[in-house]
């Protein structure tokens, strides 16, 4: 009974509860919170507005899959080497674990898709960092994909376009996974001497040594706005440095404005601005009735 008039004289809640992370993994997740701005965010909405904040611009990360969905042309993206599996070589402690929750909540092998596709009628091989994946790190994995990848690139003569979303690279699998920083680096320079095009985007974030090697050695480097691009954090930087930073170092607007991208591009607009690249490159309209 005693309960019973509690609940009577007791306050509405004014507010919902929502989540505030960077992507609203729970399917049944209806509003989220932006993380930038606080606004709370439909996520039906959202979704629409390719996980952007209407309010403030924020760019949410993106899954691979997604990323590719919104990327390419509907149907068109052939995976490649989806049975690439990730191996202990160091015997990490837990790092066998890890590697079973990420492919359960990610559904992938390791942490990038690659493969062929077309973006508004352009073939082209791409490749896409999956930030939730162990956050996106290069271990042996990714570093073979790429390189098979720039490798297939050279045989088809197609451009190349890699998403990076990484936190650098994969600390588990040790030497093994900084070996990956050489071996990307010299795919893409075979790629370069081959004169095939490669096109960068940076999304949030891109560090370490991802930043360090495949992905800032693009033709043209893209970035979205407001992405962490940088090799080191900007605690370790200053104090390395013994200065205060400015408040938008190692923001995608911090790298144009000192030249280390060529271009920040809106999510809304990257297809566009993607496929007007390839326009410039090649000189000529795509072939739409081959799929090649």
């Amino acid at each position: 009974m005693t309960e019973l008039f509690k609940d009577l004289f007791r306050k509405p809640q004014k507010y919902i509860t929502v989540r505030a992370d960077t992507m609203a993994q729970d399917k049944g997740t209806l509003w989220i919170k932006c993380p930038e701005c606080g606004e709370i965010l439909y996520v039906r909405e959202l979704e629409k507005n390719l996980e952007v904040c209407r309010k403030c611009n924020h760019h949410f990360r993106l899954s691979a899959p997604e990323r590719l969905s919104i990327t390419l042309d509907e149907d068109s993206f052939q995976e490649w080497d989806a049975d690439l599996e990730a191996i202990d070589p160091l015997s990490f402690p837990e790092y066998q674990g890890k590697l079973s929750t990420a492919q359960e909540a990610t559904g992938l092998h390791d942490a990038i898709l690659t493969g062929e596709g077309r973006i508004l009628g352009w073939p082209v091989m791409v490749g896409v960092l999956e930030p939730h994946f162990i956050m996106g790190s290069m271990g042996s994995v990714v570093g073979e994909k790429i390189t098979r990848l720039v490798m297939g690139a050279i045989q088809k003569k197609l451009p190349l376009l890699l998403f990076s979303a990484s936190g650098g690279a994969r600390m588990q699998e040790g030497v093994f996974s900084l070996m990956q920083m050489a071996k990307t680096s010299a795919a893409i320079a075979k790629l370069n001497e081959a004169g095939i095009l490669y096109v960068s985007v940076l999304t949030d974030p891109t560090t370490g040594g991802v930043t360090s090697s495949f992905a800032a050695l693009g033709d043209v480097i893209i970035a979205e706005p407001g992405a962490l691009i940088g090799f080191a954090g900007r605690r370790v930087t200053e104090q390395t440095l013994n200065e205060k930073l400015p408040p938008d170092f190692q923001t995608a607007e911090f790298c144009l404005k000192h030249g280390l991208i060529d271009l920040v591009v809106p999510r809304q607009q990257m297809q566009a601005v993607l496929a007007h690249i390839l326009l410039l490159h090649s000189g000529s309209q795509p072939d739409i009735s081959v799929n090649s």
